[in-house]
């Protein structure tokens, strides 16, 4: 038996399962918490719990369900539960992987970045010359920048493969490593790397329809301290730079990104991320959790002649909150496997985040907050052009559609 079984064969032994009546729902408690996750159990099985939105798999929650739906009363009114279960399983679906044009975007993705970077910074309008000594060419200094971080290098171990770049072409001089921090920290290239970000994933405008939001946070070198006055001792926590972004769920390409304060809400970050990418793509689905389960990103969502699959907290009735909340719901209470199945795409920008973290590092080196911001957006960046490598390679996007984006 698998672990998840053992531990849904114990949650079916030891606590109370509820069925609600009206909508189908069976009320399954957590172990670690004092709250009760939703779980559907039918042709196409599905949880509340974060287990299940992350795997797309059954859970200790189903399985609890299962086992309860599993057992039988003996004659003396005790309840036996059987360990083996059969309750309309569906095959997991496998996906096949194009290991010759994985392997080809793999080996060749250091290559081919330099150059698909090169064509980005080389549409960046040079600004006049001052006073004062000569400066770097601003598209020189971007692409020194954002191959520093796909490096992951420090900025004195850099400059080999800065030299490299220049002897490639790419560049036409080699700038000083403090001459790229001294860049990162200029806050005017804020929204010329958000602009590079949206260029970058324009080539695969015709693949993307459904896009997923979420938000998450990059750890900085610096602390918050503050005096706890109950425990009478000084506590101590990392600050950090959080940023919201909307991503393709096909490709996991970054179509729009934010970065507002540490504690800025997740909810109101979806209207305006939603109006940056349908300036360039055809949306059709948003994806999200329950953080933005709101009237008003329900009605941007349908403004954009979209659907919202927004998953709707436990608590939430269908009134006082307008027609399009009330008929949103209905169709959430009514058409659950068709929402969830939907629905389930929304781990893929959980999966975005992680590709960048896990490549780039969870946390950033720079010191102010300018500096920290322009980091996020070159991790960022580094990843979007990451992704159009491995479209190029494996589904036969045309290169030069990113040089005319």
């Amino acid at each position: 038996m698998e672990p998840r079984q053992q531990r849904g064969l114990e949650i079916a032994q030891r606590c109370r399962i509820d069925k609600d009546k009206y909508r189908g729902f069976w009320f399954v408690p957590s172990q670690s918490e004092k709250k009760h996750y939703h779980v559907m159990v039918g042709r196409v099985s599905f949880c509340t719990c974060p287990d299940y939105e992350l795997r797309g798999d059954k859970c200790k929650h189903i399985y609890a369900v299962e086992y309860t739906l599993e057992s039988s009363t003996k004659t003396d009114g005790s309840t036996m539960i059987s360990e083996t279960v059969q309750v309309s399983e569906i095959p997991r679906p496998t996906y096949g992987q194009n290991w010759t044009a994985y392997n080809r975007a793999q080996t060749t993705e250091k290559d081919q970045f330099q150059s698909l970077l090169h064509d980005l910074c080389s549409n960046i309008h040079q600004p006049p010359q001052g006073k004062g000594r000569p400066r770097i060419p601003l598209s020189d200094a971007l692409f020194a920048a954002t191959f520093k971080i796909y490096s992951t290098f420090s900025g004195r171990r850099f400059m080999s493969d800065l030299r490299d770049a220049q002897a490639k072409g790419f560049i036409g001089q080699v700038p000083h490593y403090n001459s790229i921090f001294n860049y990162l920290e200029n806050p005017e290239l804020t929204p010329i790397l958000t602009n590079m970000i949206t260029r970058s994933a324009m080539p695969l405008k015709t693949i993307e329809t459904a896009f997923a939001v979420d938000s998450s946070g990059f750890m900085t070198s610096r602390f918050t301290r503050w005096y706890d006055q109950k425990y009478g001792a000084v506590r101590q926590s990392h600050d950090w730079v959080k940023a919201h972004i909307m991503c393709g769920v096909k490709t996991n390409v970054v179509t729009a990104v934010e970065i507002q304060g540490q504690h800025t809400g997740d909810g109101i970050m979806l209207p305006s991320l939603l109006a940056h990418t349908a300036k360039h793509f055809d949306v059709q689905e948003v994806l999200a959790d329950k953080g933005y389960s709101s009237a008003k990103n329900m009605e941007a969502i349908l403004a954009a002649n979209a659907t919202p699959y927004i998953a709707f907290r436990s608590n939430t009735t269908g009134r006082d909150a307008g027609q399009t909340w009330e008929r949103m719901f209905h169709y959430f209470s009514f058409n659950k496997e068709k929402f969830f199945a939907h629905y389930h795409q929304r781990s893929n920008v959980e999966s975005t985040f992680m590709m960048i973290k896990t490549k780039f590092r969870d946390h950033v080196r720079s010191k102010t907050d300018t500096a920290m911001r322009n980091e996020v957006l070159c991790k960022i960046l580094c990843h979007n052009i990451c992704c159009v490598i491995s479209a190029i390679c494996e589904l036969g996007i045309d290169h030069d559609a990113f040089c005319r984006a």
